[in-house]
């Protein structure tokens, strides 16, 4: 039998979905929320009758005519509703906590899963990310909130209802006019939670600026730069023109919705006198007991205020669980990339003997501007590349179609003569390793930061080859754990240099051993000179791979077997740096640019 699986690609999300799904994982815990809210739902009732019976008999007991006995029942009931009122919140929190961390264990991991399969061009376009990041935070909480709601409606009828039943026998006419005040309510706060949903969408997007410029402004990482640069008040009036925008969006909206709950709620104080008169009324004429009479006069006031309220106000965040559902049913509907997840394999001694670009053009999901135009160039086994231009002129996309994250382009792209779209995800990323020019400092173990990515055993021995190779050995001597040290700020105390960093992740594409290396200009922030070094270095230990350098710095272009040279989208020169500066074009002139920038400061 088959794991059940919450979140379902393709799948209309409805407000049942809440029910289905905690029931699915956490049965028992849902098993005792439906019994306790049950139970709570039928409570005012009871204590109408309770109350009653309580001060009836405590009345005849006063004239002699009960003994005092007969009050030890109803007085012993009171005493439990007041104790179910004072434990069942701290039981139930513990119910509830519990039921959270089981839902967001399966939850949480499936939206991750989800999200790690998106495809590429989802993760670029703003208005999509915006979708991803506000339904994809908490899913289990808003699944669980999605269940509190049905349930706190469920309850709030049951009261009702319950409490209308007894009203009724007595008072049926009062009954009926409760009942139709509280259809527009309703409409009322189903409404007005639909358009506070709608408003915290666009103020998502200002709140999230401002969570980045809070960050900026307290944050460790941005700590000196603050010190040296002095741009704290700037950046606080930023801040606070985006916190305002968001706040005053979301006030604006809690006004009007206030607004119109503020002038129906004094509709139902008004029928709140009306029933105490009504049942006044009745006491006088002996059709009704005093102990009836304070009991009903109680739980009437009690579901007014249900009805003014907490009713208007459930119906409001149940409209806005709706809205919220749209957006879930948005993100799964998402298209993924099949075999995206798989474990990477081990190809290190794939046969790769070519990548072919034959007439590609492309250009970015929901624009018309094509990055590659007519593109075609051949890279063989064993060579090392360079593909150099100016920023802009489409390097780095060639990477992004080369890794497969981007799979709707014109031409054909062939690795070994076979279509790159027949290889699935995993095999493309075990046959390609890179390292980009914004790589990401993880702040994990240095064991860790090696071996991400790779789904074989660690292999120490490995790693310490991979560190000696760009020469990074000798921190591990300095380390109190050894490979074992947490790295960067978040994690401990320890932290690498910027150019350690560097250094470090290519020493984590070195240890993954795939037989193509692409460097995606991760030494940009090096001088030249340095970072010529760095290329050279990487160019002896990783013979017998195919290497591609990206580059716009023609210093360290000159160690590729092959430059590529790309203008407007296309493979505008193509030659080695002798051939290319005696060809006198795009690629001499830029070099020849550079030159006189580096010898101008000599």
């Amino acid at each position: 039998m088959k794991p059940y699986k919450a979140l379902q690609p393709n799948k209309e999300y409805q407000l049942w979905d809440c029910l289905v799904i905690p029931f699915k994982i956490v049965p028992f815990h849902m098993i005792v929320k439906v019994i306790n809210k049950l139970v709570t739902a039928l409570i005012p009732s009871l204590q109408v009758l309770v109350i009653a019976r309580f001060i009836d008999t405590a009345d005849a007991v006063f004239h002699g005519q009960m003994s005092e006995s007969s009050i030890y029942l109803p007085l012993v009931l009171l005493m439990l509703f007041i104790a179910h009122g004072y434990l069942n919140w701290s039981v139930m929190g513990v119910v509830d906590d519990t039921a959270n961390m089981r839902l967001n264990k399966v939850l949480h991991s499936e939206m991750l899963r989800h999200r790690a399969s998106l495809k590429y061009r989802y993760i670029e376009d703003t208005g999509a990310w915006d979708l991803i990041s506000r339904t994809c935070g908490d899913p289990a909480g808003s699944v669980l909130n999605g269940f509190n709601l049905i349930l706190g409606v469920a309850e709030i009828f049951i009261r009702v209802g319950s409490v209308l039943i007894i009203l009724m026998t007595k008072a049926l006419g009062v009954s009926i006019i409760l009942l139709l005040v509280t259809i527009p309510l309703l409409f009322l706060a189903y409404k007005g939670g639909k358009a506070t949903y709608q408003a915290n969408v666009t103020a998502a997007k200002y709140s999230r600026r401002a969570s980045y410029l809070h960050e900026v402004l307290s944050g460790r990482d941005a700590v000196n730069e603050r010190a040296v640069f002095g741009f704290t008040d700037e950046v606080n009036r930023e801040w606070l023109e985006k916190y305002e925008a968001a706040r005053k969006i979301n006030l604006k909206t809690n006004i009007k919705y206030y607004i119109r709950m503020k002038g129906a709620s004094l509709i139902t104080v008004l029928i709140s006198l009306i029933i105490t008169g009504v049942l006044a009324y009745l006491v006088m004429k002996g059709e009704l007991s005093a102990g009836l009479f304070m009991g009903l006069v109680t739980a009437s006031f009690s579901l007014v205020q249900m009805m003014s309220w907490t009713l208007a106000n459930t119906m409001k965040q149940l409209s806005r669980q709706k809205e919220y559902l749209k957006d879930l049913t948005a993100v799964m509907g998402m298209e993924t990339m099949p075999d995206v997840l798989e474990n990477v394999e081990d190809v290190s001694e794939f046969p790769l003997e070519s990548i072919k670009f034959i007439h590609v053009s492309f250009c970015y999901p929901g624009t018309n501007q094509y990055i590659l135009k007519d593109m075609s160039f051949t890279m063989e086994k064993g060579k090392t590349y360079a593909l150099a231009g100016a920023n802009g002129a489409g390097k780095t996309t060639v990477v992004k179609l080369l890794t497969g994250l981007y799979d709707q382009y014109e031409g054909e792209i062939y690795i070994n003569d076979r279509p790159l779209q027949s290889y699935s995800p995993a095999q493309l990323r075990s046959v390609f390793s890179v390292v980009y020019q914004d790589f990401c400092k993880y702040a994990v173990t240095l064991r860790q930061n090696l071996k991400l990515g790779q789904a074989n055993e660690f292999s120490e021995e490995r790693a310490r080859r991979s560190l000696d190779a760009f020469g990074l050995s000798g921190i591990i001597g300095r380390f109190p754990d050894g490979l074992d040290t947490p790295l960067g700020k978040v994690t401990g105390d320890i932290d690498l240099s910027g150019g350690e960093w560097q250094r470090l992740a290519l020493a984590r594409l070195w240890y993954r051993d795939t037989p193509v290396f692409i460097l995606d200009e991760p030494t940009a922030a090096l001088d030249p000179v340095a970072e010529s070094r760095m290329y050279s270095l990487f160019h002896k230990i990783s013979q017998n791979k195919t290497t591609v350098f990206i580059t716009h710095r023609l210093g360290a272009a000159k160690i590729a077997d092959q430059i590529l040279v790309i203008d407007d989208g296309r493979v505008a020169e193509s030659g080695s740096h002798k051939e290319l500066i005696s060809l006198d074009g795009i690629y001499a002139g830029m070099y020849h640019r550079q030159k006189e920038w580096y010898e101008y400061g000599t």
